[in-house]
């Protein structure tokens, strides 16, 4: 009787530490299961401007690596007014705008790469209530409309996923307590 016990304790023991170090990983790796979230813009969504902005700017939670991250701005007339690379500053990831076309609602695009490694991307827009300076160089019988500007995609990778460290973190404790318990049974 002594040695059935003896077992039951190093089983609980062992179940007791499966279950500790469990949680622990958990409550470790747990901020990297939340996505990065989208917290303002410049200009704000939803805004209505008279006067074009020179840059567009997105806010998140954390902090982004400007090579994972693509911005995009579609005018009305569907042309991309970005121009050049997007730039990342802390929490804040930016691209400069070509000037502005017709009056109209101008949609910002972004793709960016979560700490966690997932894409998040989304959409918000503005208004400009008068049109840009591209849309009176546009009208002039003179002036060659400017190409579009392409969209620079980001890559799909970024960071690897936590969730395969954590499932093999949880394999290797639990053979462990497994030869454990073994070695104690001996």
């Amino acid at each position: 009787m002594g040695r059935a016990a003896g077992a039951r304790r190093h089983l609980r023991r062992g179940v007791a530490v499966v279950l500790l170090a469990v949680a622990a990983m958990l409550g470790v790796a747990a901020p990297a299961f939340a996505h990065t979230r989208l917290e303002g813009t410049d200009p704000a969504d939803g805004s209505s401007l008279a006067e074009a902005p020179q840059r567009v700017s997105l806010t998140f939670n954390e902090n982004l690596p400007a090579e994972f991250s693509a911005i995009t701005v579609i005018g009305p007339d569907g042309a991309a007014y970005q121009s050049g690379a997007v730039s990342a500053q802390g929490t804040t990831i930016s691209t400069a705008v070509r000037p502005l076309g017709p009056a109209g609602r101008y949609e910002i695009g972004y793709r960016v790469v979560s700490d966690d490694g997932h894409p998040v991307e989304g959409k918000v827009a503005f208004t400009l209530t008068a049109p840009g300076p591209a849309a009176a160089a546009a009208t002039s019988p003179s002036a060659a409309s400017p190409a579009p500007v392409a969209a620079t995609p980001a890559p799909d990778g970024g960071s690897a996923p936590v969730w395969p460290w954590i499932a093999g973190a949880v394999v290797l404790v639990a053979a462990g307590v497994t030869v454990a318990l073994r070695v104690g049974r001996r």
